[in-house]
């Protein structure tokens, strides 16, 4: 009898996190049911939480005013059925939330009421009938990501009317739609489960509070650890591998806005649930390294730097960044430049997070968000290469310089080692198209990437890089590009000079690839300019080339344009050249060149010069375009037809200014003159140029760490 009697305590000692577990509280995940009160009469004091909270009512009540309706799965992304179980989800969760804060049982009986059609039919539904290429289907939708996504939502909103749902209903709820869905996900679906990518993510964060919720502790352990639980998979070990030390995401800035919030929303719950797993804590506070770290991947118009498979219109207004922004405030730390991102967002997620964000808005504790200067490693010891990413200015008017040195990003990768974005002024200067895709847009190719992203936006031309004998870098092969990186030569920003340095070797056989992109404000200028030293080495001769794409329109040159007017004909064949229409062909000399764009009111004017003759191609995107699917920018291409070691070296000036409305216009000729590459060895790159009449020279020693660029005045 004695043993029996210390039993549970023995059991609580070596059990403490699933006994923990075993304590029922509805809510308690985002919004939790000690913070109710709070929360409830923060929505009378707090302005953002206020407005916040009309929003997800005003959705509530038109919810409820709509026919319910749960239609059999068919369509692909942008369908009916598609768009309709997305709505109902969301629904849910707006339901949950006005429940808990009006207390109206109207909201929670619509929710009881329309998980109740779906645990009527979830069982016998088959897997989707249209599967999204190369991925497991979902039973509501055609790619079990989405269903995650759906589910991440769903519980959430259950979670907040569980109180009010009767037993009965709950076991009906639960025993045929939310088990079968745990089944689901970790067996029909296990090796997503398994997978360190975002889709496991959100697999895991869709397992884990479904599993707090309706208590299935072995189910948490398999979100934590993976299927077999032993750690080598899961979400302590996506913690561990797709994040750098410095919390850069592998897959890039778009995918780490859509990751982070399967990221916080599980970490959030395992907080609630298991304290003493100190989730926040884990890896040197990686969540909120990683929430930072997705901000300083954007330029201050909020869009995120848009490299891989990204989607140009996403910025850190999305609900992701929302939850992320609102937990790494309320629940890591609060640093008061996270606020200015909350005001620019202009909505809190209704949760104690949210309670604490809106507060501390209203008290005035706001700072302006501090962009900064820096190398962000990639890769989970921090060693694959990185961004270097160079700003200068204020917020308002901003210059920002990203080097793309990382690694390949897994699927979403784009064949791009040392390309370069530039931003000034609050406009892109020279951009990345981003991916060839128009999300939940059925009618175009089904709302899933269009075959032009491997035929343009991933191909090496479609970038700001050199692209070697017209070919693509590792042939445009996944598996050969993956295990590789750059690397880091040289990283400094200090005053007037900052610059970042990267080496690439394996992308093509035989070349080295180095690049350093540098901000440098002359003496009594306003601007800094923006200088591009791409030097290429090899043994044998290649053909070179290195595409600029701009934003804005050409206004002025160095050269006359040798125009085609008529009969336009692709650059190529292949490899991304077969969708490029050739515009000009214009030879230029040793002595440097320029062409000027205007880029919303101002002038930006690009002075080039190489290491041997070249030629300078203009060129538009559009050809070998069939179904209308491409955005027709603008290029100019650098061009060595034959060389085996070239520099190109580039400097671009913001100058003068238009104004439309009074039909002004001052400073439209560039300050700068005279480029001149004094000596080019595979060791070290030295060239000149004037400003103003004032000669610079500058020297970079790609071997020295002290003096890795030096710039002088005669």
């Amino acid at each position: 009898m004695k043993l029996l009697r210390y039993l549970p305590i023995a059991l609580a000692c070596c059990f403490p996190a699933i006994l923990r577990a075993q304590v029922q509280v509805h809510p308690n995940l985002m919004l939790t049911e000690a913070g109710i009160p709070a929360v409830k009469k923060g929505i009378a004091e707090y302005p953002l939480l206020k407005k916040s909270f009309a929003d997800i009512k005003a959705k509530a009540d038109k919810a409820l005013a709509e026919k319910m309706d749960v239609p059999t799965p068919r369509d692909g992304a942008g369908g009916y059925t598609h768009e309709q179980h997305k709505n109902n989800a969301a629904n849910i969760l707006s339901c949950g939330i006005a429940f808990q804060m009006t207390g109206d049982v109207k909201y929670s009986t619509y929710i009881k009421d329309i998980l109740l059609l779906y645990a009527a039919q979830y069982e016998q539904w088959p897997k989707h009938p249209k599967q999204k290429s190369n991925q497991i289907p979902g039973k509501l939708f055609w790619q079990c990501l989405n269903d995650f996504v759906w589910q991440v939502t769903v519980i959430q909103g259950y979670d907040m009317a569980y109180n009010s749902i009767a037993v009965k209903d709950r076991a009906t709820i639960e025993e045929h739609l939310f088990v079968p869905i745990l089944k689901y996900f970790t067996e029909d679906c296990k090796e997503t489960f398994n997978l360190i990518h975002n889709h496991g993510t959100w697999c895991l964060a869709a397992v884990g509070i479904t599993a707090y919720v309706i208590h299935k502790p072995e189910y948490v352990e398999m979100a934590l650890k993976g299927s077999n639980r032993d750690g080598k998979t899961g979400f302590l070990k996506q913690l561990e591998e797709l994040f750098s030390p410095d919390g850069y995401y592998t897959e890039g800035p778009y995918y780490q806005r859509y990751a982070i919030m399967p990221f916080v929303i599980l970490a959030k719950a395992i907080q609630q649930n298991q304290p003493e797993r100190q989730i926040f804590k884990y890896r040197d506070n990686i969540l909120a390294k990683a929430i930072h770290a997705g901000l300083q991947c954007t330029y201050t118009t909020n869009y995120f730097f848009p490299i891989n498979d990204a989607m140009k219109d996403k910025d850190f207004v999305s609900d992701e960044m929302v939850y992320g922004v609102d937990i790494a405030y309320a629940d890591i730390q609060p640093e008061a430049d996270l606020l200015d991102i909350a005001k620019k967002q202009n909505k809190v997620v209704i949760s104690d997070a949210g309670l604490t964000v809106a507060k501390a808005l209203a008290d005035g504790k706001a700072q302006p968000f501090g962009y900064k200067s820096q190398w962000m490693s990639d890769g989970p010891k921090g060693d694959e290469g990185g961004l270097g990413i160079l700003r200068y200015g204020t917020n308002a008017s901003q210059q920002c310089l990203l080097l793309k040195a990382a690694g390949q990003g897994m699927g979403h990768g784009h064949f791009d080692r040392l390309e370069i974005l530039y931003y000034d002024n609050g406009s892109e200067i020279f951009s990345d198209y981003g991916s060839a895709r128009f999300v939940n847009i059925e009618s175009k190719f089904g709302g899933d990437y269009l075959p032009e992203n491997k035929t343009w936006a991933k191909q090496t031309i479609a970038h700001n890089t050199v692209t070697v004998d017209r070919q693509s870098q590792f042939g445009a092969v996944l598996n050969k590009a993956q295990p590789t990186h750059a690397s880091l030569l040289h990283f400094e920003a200090k005053g007037d000079i900052q610059i970042t340095s990267a080496r690439e070797n394996q992308a093509y056989p035989g070349v080295g690839l180095l690049r350093s992109s540098i901000l440098f404000k002359p003496d009594g200028a306003t601007k800094a300019l923006m200088i591009d030293v791409f030097q290429v080495n090899a043994a044998a001769e290649h053909q070179y080339s290195l595409p600029f794409w701009y934003q804005g329109v050409i206004t002025d040159a160095s050269f006359k344009f040798s125009a085609v007017t008529n009969d336009l004909k692709a650059l190529g064949s292949d490899n991304g050249f077969q969708h490029i229409w050739f515009n000009s062909d214009n030879d230029v000399a040793n002595q440097s060149s320029y062409i000027t764009m205007l880029n919303a009111e101002h002038f930006y004017t690009t002075h080039f010069v190489g290491t041997s003759p070249m030629k300078v191609k203009l060129v538009t995107v559009g050809a070998g375009d069939p179904n209308m699917n491409l955005r027709n920018e603008r290029g100019f291409i650098l061009e060595q037809k034959q060389a085996g070691c070239q520099a190109f070296i580039s400097i671009t000036e913001t100058h003068g200014r238009t104004d439309a409305t009074a039909e002004t216009t001052t400073g439209a000729k560039s300050n700068i003159s005279n480029l001149k590459v004094i000596g080019n060895e595979a060791a070290e790159t030295t060239f000149s140029f004037a400003v103003k009449g004032k000669t610079y020279t500058c020297k970079l020693n790609y071997s020295s760490k002290d003096k890795f660029i030096q710039i002088s005045k005669n």
